[in-house]
């Protein structure tokens, strides 16, 4: 008799919460929890699992001989699929319509919660990529600010594409040299160097859909002024720009960042920067980082 008390404490009585269709448990039951035991068990208040129960968010769905409402395996996983959605920032009844969509099965409810959580990662980097910019520029002693960077580059400024750089070259010579320089760099400076910047990109789609054709003469020019423009960060050799110019090809967002000034700007910039190497004794398919 006290085993079955001491099992029962904290148990929901008869009649207590709001009337639901409830099972007597068998003898043969896989789980059969009380509140008490449920809120040990996944570190939820016996208030709040209370409160679901009024709700209709989550029912006991069984009960003991003596009346007490038990939860079931299929309630505790229900209960779990709560606290995934409300991490995610959900409200209960958003939660309810979700988990009480007709059709939708544990699969399912997964799924969505791994894209929902995924999101949250995702702009949890966002933020966190935006922190260590700050960091970096600060420490720099930079003389602009994170903002005035966004308002000065607009949508061509993404602290994530900073951050995936830093990342990838954070301890070569080069990247230390580009963060050296840009904390020099006035907010004039930044404004000067967007504006060279757009005149530039401005000229290669021009030269592109007037049929500049690469290593002609006017091609070779724009290849030499774009070394030039990154040169402004850090010294770009010829070999380097070859280098730099792969990536606008092989890495779709480079390639968006140029096709969206012209289509087929970044091909053809590659094609330009390559047919200008040559003719500066650089061969590409065998470019090296010097």
């Amino acid at each position: 008799m006290k085993d079955s008390q001491e099992r029962h404490a904290g148990a929901e009585r008869p009649g207590t919460t709001a009337e639901a269709t409830v099972d007597t448990v068998s003898d043969d039951a896989d789980i059969a929890m009380t509140v008490g035991e449920v809120s040990t068990l996944l570190g939820v208040s016996v208030r709040a699992l209370h409160h679901w129960d009024e709700s209709g968010l989550v029912h006991p769905s069984q009960r003991s001989a003596a009346g007490y409402r038990l939860y079931s395996e299929a309630d505790i996983m229900r209960i779990q699929q709560v606290l995934v959605y409300r991490q995610t920032g959900m409200s209960l009844a958003d939660i309810k319509a979700v988990l009480d969509e007709p059709g939708a099965d544990a699969l399912t409810h997964l799924r969505r919660q791994r894209e929902l959580v995924q999101g949250q990662i995702s702009h949890l980097q966002h933020k966190l990529s935006s922190i260590d910019m700050v960091i970096d520029i600060q420490q720099l002693g930079a003389r602009i600010s994170v903002a005035e960077m966004a308002e000065i580059w607009g949508t061509d400024w993404d602290p994530v594409y900073v951050e995936e750089a830093r990342a990838r070259w954070g301890d070569t010579p080069e990247w230390a040299e580009s963060y050296q320089r840009k904390a020099r760099m006035s907010r004039a400076d930044w404004v000067q160097a967007h504006e060279e910047t757009v005149a530039l990109e401005t000229a290669l789609a021009e030269a592109m859909r007037n049929g500049v054709e690469p290593g002609s003469p006017e091609a070779n020019a724009l290849a030499r002024w774009h070394r030039k423009d990154f040169n402004r960060w850090f010294e770009v050799s010829t070999s380097k720009q070859v280098l730099i110019a792969r990536g606008y090809v092989a890495d779709e967002r480079y390639a968006r960042y140029y096709d969206k000034r012209a289509p087929g700007l970044a091909a053809w910039l590659k094609d330009v920067i390559d047919a200008c190497a040559r003719s500066e004794g650089v061969d590409p398919e065998t470019a090296t980082w010097e």
